[in-house]
């Protein structure tokens, strides 16, 4: 199973692109498409390589939802938990009542969860509020 169209779409949307690095709101290192490995202070990328990093970023993350998630998921779901857990990190999934509402079979309950990560800091963020709203809504689309 890879992230659909619709996924990458969201995570683009709301990752943005900078081909040079920069620190995000909480002050981690970032490059490309949300990119954070082994990213240095001053360094530029080109558009492919942007491109070559979300596409090993996401390979990581799919693999991640994979190994976490014990229940059938639509292609959506899918894709949702891979921009969730590209956004949060593959700790934050396996430790969320998330996962655990969703491989318990309460797929309503897990869609819930989506809006109760929107912090950042211990803050409220209007843009990781959206995204949750987001994943949210592609979680449940058929």
């Amino acid at each position: 199973m890879q992230t659909n169209l619709a996924g990458i779409n969201l995570i683009k949307s709301f990752e943005g692109l900078r081909l040079y690095a920069y620190k995000d709101s909480v002050g981690v290192l970032t490059i490309g498409h949300g990119h954070t490995k082994n990213v240095r202070p001053g360094m530029t990328i080109t558009q492919k390589q942007a491109e070559d990093f979300l596409r090993a970023d996401l390979g990581y993350f799919e693999n991640a939802v994979k190994k976490l998630v014990r229940v059938h998921l639509t292609d959506n779901q899918f894709a949702a938990l891979v921009s969730f857990c590209f956004n949060l990190g593959e700790g934050n999934l396996a430790k969320s009542t998330l996962l655990r509402k969703l491989n318990a079979g309460d797929t309503r309950g897990a869609a819930e969860e989506f809006l109760k990560w929107n912090k950042a800091g211990g803050k409220p963020l209007v843009g990781l509020t959206k995204r949750r709203a987001a994943e949210r809504e592609l979680f449940l689309r058929p």
